[in-house]
């Protein structure tokens, strides 16, 4: 059995705050096998740290949209931010990857609308129902519904932003992720979902304050 994480930020995301050194810890150490990389519209990090670790690190992007936010998995580039919904699916598919909805109708988080979501349903991949950080606005049980009604696999995931955040939510699953097995592997898999730490929520706001403390140095 195999843990995934499908939603972290690493140091190359502004409010980001997990390192490369990390990141390999992490995989050493057994407290995940696989973890996606998806940094704030940008994917050099993840690509850096893919060419060192290999397939155990997936390339991934959180991608603003103008209707929120969107993650793209197993990529090769960088989507552009700022377009539709439509628009970014459509970019994520023609380069291979998985479109992935995080935090689906959270306001708190810029996730995805109801009416954007459904315009764009079946390009979906892969639903996020049990976020990590979904504390003060949880909308778990929105998105099971909507992930049942439209049949979307499901995962779950910490959408940590620092190493402290990683090993609570979690998907398992029995074989090793790729573009082509990973859909149909989560019909089977097993979510985990435990709260971390509460401090563990402070990490965006900090790792913004330090990026702006060392910009006036």
């Amino acid at each position: 059995m195999l843990k995934i994480d499908f939603h972290t930020h690493s140091v190359a995301s502004p409010d980001g705050g997990i390192t490369a050194k990390q990141y390999r810890q992490l995989l050493d150490d057994g407290t995940l096998d696989y973890i996606a990389v998806t940094d704030h519209n940008r994917i050099d990090f993840a690509q850096e740290l893919h060419q060192e670790l290999g397939n155990k690190i997936i390339i991934g992007e959180e991608i603003m949209t103008a209707e929120g936010e969107l993650i793209g998995l197993f990529l090769d580039y960088l989507v552009e931010p700022d377009m539709t919904a439509y628009d970014t699916v459509q970019a994520i598919h023609a380069q291979g990857g998985l479109v992935y909805v995080p935090h689906p109708f959270e306001t708190v988080r810029q996730g995805i609308q109801l009416e954007a979501l459904d315009g764009v349903a079946k390009y979906v991949d892969i639903v996020e129902g049990h976020n990590g950080r979904a504390v003060f606005q949880n909308k778990s049980p929105r998105a099971l519904a909507w992930a049942k009604t439209h049949q979307k696999p499901v995962a779950a995931a910490s959408d940590a932003h620092g190493a402290r955040g990683v090993g609570y939510t979690y998907t398992i699953v029995e074989k090793a992720p790729t573009h082509d097995t990973i859909v149909t592997s989560l019909t089977r898999a097993r979510r985990i979902h435990n709260r971390p730490p509460l401090s563990t929520l402070a990490y965006p706001k900090l790792n913004r304050l330090r990026n702006r403390l060392k910009g006036t140095l």
